[in-house]
C-alpha cells in the first residue's frame, strides 16, 4: 500500500521534497553536509554527458532532412538574432532601472582586499575574440569541454555537407543522427528519474556553506534582482508569449521540472537536455529546438545579462562612485557586447562583471563582496535564462507558422 503511494507521487513532487528535505539537512548539519557534494556532483555529470550529441544529432537532422530548404535555416537565425537582440536590450534596461531605483549598494561598505586571495581575472571581451571563439580547433576538443557553441557551428556545416551528399551515404548518417537523438531522449528521461537525489543534495550544499543567514548579508541587492527579473518576466516574457500565441498555463506546465532543475542547480547545461525534450512533447519542431535554443544559450542569457547591469550599478553606488545617465548607457553597450561572450567563459557572470568594473573604473573588491551571495542569485538568473530560451523557442516555432499541438503526454 505505501509503496503504491509511493509510485503514484509525480516527479516535480519529488524534487519539491527534496528541496525541503536538503535545505533542512543543510541547516541541520553545515559540515556534514558538504559530503553530499559527490551526489550532485554526479548528477550534474550526467546531465552534462546528453548535451553533445543530443544538439549535434537533432541539428544535423534538422538541417540536412529537409536539404530543399536551407533558405529556411538562414532565415530562423535572423529572426532569433533579432529577437535575441531585442529582449535582451530590455533585460538590461530593466535592470538598469532596478538598481537605480531601489540603490541596494547604498550603505554598503566594499570589503578590503584579502591578502593572498585569488583574484577575479577581468578578462577583455571583444567582438573579434567572441567569432574567432565560435570556431572550433576540434570537435572533439568542443565535445569534451561542452563547449555547445561551437558544437553547435560544427554542427552546422555538418548538417550543410551532409545535405549536398545525395544517396545511401546521406541516407545513413540521417538515419544514424535520427537514432542517436531518439536514444538521447530515452537517456535524459532515466538520468531525470535520479533527479530528487542530485537537487535534494545540492540544496543541502548550497545551505549548508552559506548558512540560511547569508540571506541577510546583501538582502537588498538580492531582493532588487529578484524583482528585477520578475518585472522583466511580467512585462518582457509574458506579453511576448500572448503576442506569439504560446499557451503559457500549458507552456509552464510542460516545463516545471527543468526549471526546478535550473533553480536548484544553478546550472543552464542541467536543464537544457530535459528542456528541449519537453518542448518536442508541446509541439516545437525538433529542427527548431535544436537550432535556438543552443544559439539562445550564447545570445539570449536574460538573466544573466539583467544581473549584470544590476551588479556593476551596485559595486558603483557601494564605492560612492555616481554614475551619470550617460555612463550608464555606456555600461550598457557594452554588457551588450561582452554578455554574448559568457558561453565560453569559465565563471562567466563574475568574469564579465570584474571586466566591465576595470572599464569603468570601479573597484574589484564589488566582486569579492557579491561572491558570497551569488549562488542565491545564480538560482534566479539561471531560471529567468532557462525560461527565456524555451520561451524564444516556441515563440520562433510560431514565427514560422507551427501551431503548439503536443505530440505525446509531456510526463511520458
Amino acid at each position: 500500500m505505501i509503496l503504491s503511494g509511493l509510485r503514484r507521487i509525480s516527479l516535480t513532487h519529488w524534487i519539491l521534497i527534496s528541496m525541503v528535505v536538503g535545505v533542512g539537512i543543510g541547516a541541520a548539519f553545515p559540515e556534514q553536509s558538504q559530503n553530499l557534494k559527490v551526489i550532485s556532483n554526479m548528477f550534474l555529470r550526467l546531465i552534462k554527458c546528453i548535451l553533445v550529441p543530443l544538439v549535434f544529432g537533432t541539428l544535423v537532422v534538422g538541417i540536412a532532412g529537409h536539404a530543399d530548404d536551407l533558405r529556411a535555416v538562414g532565415r530562423l537565425a535572423f529572426k532569433a538574432i533579432v529577437y535575441f537582440e531585442i529582449v535582451t536590450t530590455a533585460a538590461l534596461a530593466i535592470g538598469l532601472v532596478a538598481v537605480n531605483l531601489m540603490r541596494p549598494g547604498v550603505g554598503v561598505t566594499l570589503p578590503p582586499p584579502t591578502p593572498g586571495a585569488v583574484p577575479v581575472t577581468p578578462t577583455p571581451v571583444t567582438l573579434s575574440g567572441i567569432l574567432e571563439h565560435l570556431v572550433p580547433k576540434s570537435f572533439f576538443e568542443a565535445a569534451a569541454s561542452n563547449d555547445v557553441l561551437q558544437v553547435v557551428v560544427f554542427a552546422l556545416l555538418f548538417g550543410v555537407a551532409l545535405a549536398q551528399v545525395t544517396g545511401a551515404p546521406r541516407e545513413h548518417m540521417i538515419h544514424f543522427c535520427e537514432g542517436l537523438t531518439e536514444v538521447m531522449f530515452k537517456f535524459t528521461g532515466i538520468v531525470m528519474k535520479f533527479a530528487p537525489l542530485g537537487i535534494g543534495a545540492a540544496m543541502a550544499v548550497t545551505v549548508g556553506h552559506g548558512g540560511l543567514g547569508v540571506l541577510w548579508n546583501l538582502a537588498r541587492l538580492i531582493l532588487t534582482l529578484y524583482a528585477a527579473l520578475a518585472v522583466f518576466c511580467v512585462v518582457i516574457l509574458w506579453p511576448m508569449a500572448l503576442w506569439a500565441r504560446v499557451p503559457v498555463r500549458k507552456f509552464l506546465g510542460t516545463l516545471k521540472e527543468p526549471i526546478l532543475l535550473a533553480f536548484t542547480t544553478t546550472s543552464s547545461d542541467a536543464a537544457m537536455p530535459d528542456a528541449m525534450k519537453r518542448l518536442v512533447n508541446l509541439g516545437v519542431p525538433k529542427r527548431i529546438v535544436s537550432f535556438v535554443m543552443p544559439m539562445g544559450y550564447s545570445f539570449n542569457l536574460d538573466g544573466s545579462t539583467l544581473y549584470l547591469a544590476v551588479a556593476s550599478v551596485f559595486v558603483a553606488q557601494a564605492a560612492k562612485v555616481e554614475l551619470t545617465i550617460g555612463q550608464q548607457l555606456a555600461m550598457m553597450l557594452t554588457l551588450m557586447l561582452t554578455s554574448k561572450g559568457m558561453a565560453g567563459i569559465p565563471r562567466a557572470s563574475q568574469v564579465i562583471l570584474a571586466g566591465t568594473l576595470v572599464t569603468f573604473g570601479l573597484p574589484l573588491e564589488g566582486v569579492l563582496l557579491i561572491i558570497g551571495v551569488d549562488e542565491l542569485m545564480d538560482m534566479a538568473r539561471t531560471t529567468v535564462n532557462l525560461v527565456g530560451n524555451c520561451l524564444a523557442t516556441a515563440v520562433m516555432a510560431r514565427a514560422e507558422g507551427i501551431p503548439l499541438q503536443p505530440v505525446q503526454d509531456p510526463a511520458s
